[in-house]
This record gives C-alpha cells, structure tokens and sequence, in this order.
C-alpha cells in the first residue's frame, strides 16, 4: 500500500474556497432554477422587440430581447430575454405566453426550463471538489526517507 502524504494548506484552502463558492452559487440560484423548471410565476406575455445572435463552430446561439407584461397588472419589464430562444422561435412584435419566476433579467415560456441542471452539476461539482480536498494524496515522490529500509 502506498504511503499517504498530505496536500499543502495553502493548496487544500482555495480548493475548499473555490468549492464553497460554487456551492453557495449554486444554491443561491436552486429555488429559482426549480421555479423556472417549473413554469412557477407570475404569468404574463413577452413581446419580442430584437434579436442577437452570435455565432459558434457548428451551432448558433440567440438571445431574444423584448418586454414582458404581467397579467396581474404590475410593472411592465423592458429589455428583458426569453430564456431558451433561438431565430425560429423568438416571438418578434407579437405577445407570446410566459413567466416570470423573480430572475433580474429574464423570464421563461410556459414550457419551463432545463436550467436546473447546470444549478445542480454546480453545487455538485463544489461538494465534490470540497471532498477532494480533504482526501489525502496516495504514492510516491516527495522527500526521500531520512535512512534506508533495513
């Protein structure tokens, strides 16, 4: 069996720094990203005003701007995006289902959304870099013993 050696402090304290600000990034946004899942919100409409859209190797990515208009008669949001758009399915000058689950700068369609899964590998990937960093380091190298084995 290998000897173990231990990581250095320094080393194993930003591991659990980095670890548990993923982890309270993570959790900050768990109820929100389950409300989006969800569709669980103020409903209202979204009227696309512009399109942006860049692309990428193999693939396009777009954001759909425009404002959203809650049904129970609250503040009307300007500049917003509908989260999961693309050029087919950004609603430009017509008003479309959607809502609004408390996020600064977006609102969803009533179809929810799949952003639970990043928010959950987040908080995932923290408490396993946590657990790393507390598991000690298994094999060779490092100092050599202070006498031969006799």
């Amino acid at each position: 069996m290998s000897p173990t050696r231990r990581r250095d402090p320094v080393f194993t304290g930003i591991l659990l720094l980095v670890a548990l600000l993923t982890v309270s990034l993570g959790a900050a946004n768990a109820d929100r990203s389950l409300r989006a899942a969800r569709a669980e919100g103020t409903p209202g409409t979204f009227t696309g005003s512009r399109l942006d859209c860049v692309e990428h190797p193999g693939h396009e990515s777009c954001t759909c701007y425009g404002t959203y208009v809650p049904e129970t008669g609250g503040p009307v949001r300007a500049d917003v995006y509908l989260y999961g758009r693309d050029r087919a399915s950004c609603p430009i000058d017509r008003a479309v289902p959607s809502v609004d689950v408390g996020a600064a700068n977006r609102v969803y369609g009533p179809e929810g959304s799949n952003e639970w899964i990043m928010t959950s590998g987040m908080v995932l990937f923290g408490l396993g870099l946590g657990g790393y960093a507390f598991r000690p380091r298994r094999g060779g190298g490092g100092d050599p013993p202070d006498h031969p084995p006799g």
